[in-house]
């Protein structure tokens, strides 16, 4: 009797080992070494018995297209969503939709399929519910009417099957790719080979029908989309739904994008009747703002093309403890404890002694190094009791020598500033401000060094000189 053969498959990069191992020696991830069938051939999809072409050779064709047709986007008509994707959805495009459990995934995708439907075909695969369980949350959302076709499957051979003729869909949408699998491999769903091979074959029929196809991803502990790293590389669109579930905004947030821009956010925000998109997000992060109170500052930042307006609060109280306590909410906490760092050895200001809480309000998450200024402003106002001048915002990169760094588009931060009825601007110094036509409307303070934003609050009797 033959001995069968397995392998120990990484469920975070895809590596395989002959043996099991609490590590894997090629991402460096613990716990994640799961028992495969070893493959006793190349890699098998949905055929197969082996089928070799006549011939070889490939056909090439110039760069430059015969016609000058422009292919069109199917739009969804919900504005955030569209602008993400960088204006609709690509056909024969594959986007590639992950969150949180209970982010609100499914929820935004069934509206926005019942949008396209108006216009398009389009077919809505759930593995996870039932279709009676789609069909009561389309009635919560009052979307009950929509010309949707649904579907509760998890064979990808069925599913290909249904999809693969003339009367294909214009979009499909898959919740969610994890539980797919391909019956001529021998590992269970979820797996990286069952991942990998369902999603292969998924976006092959979407390129051979130019179906656009999106697929829903869980995540990992981690915040990052579950199954082998390669997925996102096979994807044309990775789009992430981000927020705190102790807030009611949702931010959408396009990582890798073939057709648009990266970076690109739309905000959406979670009501009784599903998710809204939010056309003026800076308003909304901001209005519960006050302007006398001290540790708060507001940061112009840019989401993609999108400046956003945000406000970041800063509380420093003295600490009871040897080592003092450092909490980030919505913000790297490494560069938090740089710019403290640089604050002490650079301007002489003293937090050792002091726990420092640092919050972006509304729940969103910044990633720019623009906001190292606005915190900046936050924490000396936090520690000295000054409030930030009133109307103003702040922007700018800080370097470990204490530098104030230009960032990009000043200009547009600006503009969206003085659309907001700010009046003030503390930021880096740039010639260029002057011609944008939104500088001569604000009072702009240009630094070049993180001391020079001191004299702001020197009245504050707590400032400990280092």
């Amino acid at each position: 009797m033959s001995k069968s053969s397995s392998q120990f498959v990484c469920q975070s990069c895809g590596a395989s080992f002959p043996k099991w191992a609490g590590k894997c020696e090629a991402c460096h991830s613990w716990n994640c070494l799961v028992e495969e069938a070893a493959a006793s051939g190349p890699p098998k999809g949905l055929n197969d018995v082996k089928t070799r072409s006549k011939s070889n050779r490939i056909e090439f064709v110039p760069l430059k297209s015969e016609s000058d047709r422009v292919i069109p986007r199917r739009l969804s008509n919900i504005g955030e969503f569209d602008r993400v994707l960088g204006g609709g959805l690509v056909p024969g495009s594959a986007t590639l939709v992950g969150g949180d459990p209970g982010i609100g995934k499914s929820t935004i995708l069934l509206q926005v399929v019942c949008n396209l439907a108006k216009s398009h075909r389009v077919a809505y695969i759930s593995g996870e519910e039932a279709i009676d369980q789609v069909r009561l949350r389309a009635a919560r959302l009052g979307l009950a009417d929509a010309n949707c076709e649904l579907a509760s499957e998890t064979s990808i051979r069925d599913i290909v099957g249904s999809i693969d003729n003339k009367d294909a869909p214009d979009i499909l949408i898959i919740d969610s790719i994890q539980t797919m699998y391909v019956d001529t491999l021998d590992s269970a769903p979820g797996t990286v080979a069952q991942v990998r091979t369902s999603a292969q074959e998924l976006i092959r029929v979407a390129k051979k029908r130019d179906i656009a196809v999106i697929l829903v991803g869980h995540v990992t502990k981690e915040g990052t989309i579950a199954g082998p790293r390669v997925l996102e590389h096979m994807v044309d669109t990775v789009l992430y739904l981000e927020g705190d579930r102790g807030h009611q905004f949702r931010v959408l947030r396009g990582v890798k994008n073939r057709f648009g821009p990266t970076d690109e956010i739309g905000v959406f925000e979670m009501t009784d009747k599903g998710l809204m998109e939010v056309a003026n997000p800076s308003a909304l992060f901001l209005a519960d703002r006050r302007d006398d109170m001290s540790g708060a500052a507001v940061f112009a930042g840019l989401e993609g093309t999108r400046p956003v307006l945000v406000e970041i609060q800063a509380l420093v109280a003295p600490s009871a403890l040897g080592t003092p306590r450092r909490a980030v909410i919505g913000w790297d906490s490494g560069r938090l404890a740089m710019i403290l760092a640089v604050l002490e050895a650079r301007c002489g200001v003293a937090f050792g002694q002091n726990d420092v809480y640092l919050n972006v309000a509304g729940g969103f998450r910044i990633t720019e190094p623009a906001a190292d200024l606005a915190v900046a402003a936050a924490l000396l106002s936090s520690l000295t009791g000054e409030p930030v001048p009133a109307n103003c915002v702040a922007f700018g990169e800080i370097g470990l020598s204490g530098e104030v760094r230009r960032v990009s588009q000043p200009a547009l931060r600006l503009k969206e500033a003085v659309k907001l009825g700010f009046t003030q601007a503390i930021m880096p110094q740039n010639d260029k401000a002057g011609k944008t036509g939104a500088a001569p409307l604000l009072r702009t303070t240009e630094i070049r060094q993180l001391s020079e934003l001191l004299p702001l609050f020197e009245a504050g009797p707590q400032v400990k000189r280092a």
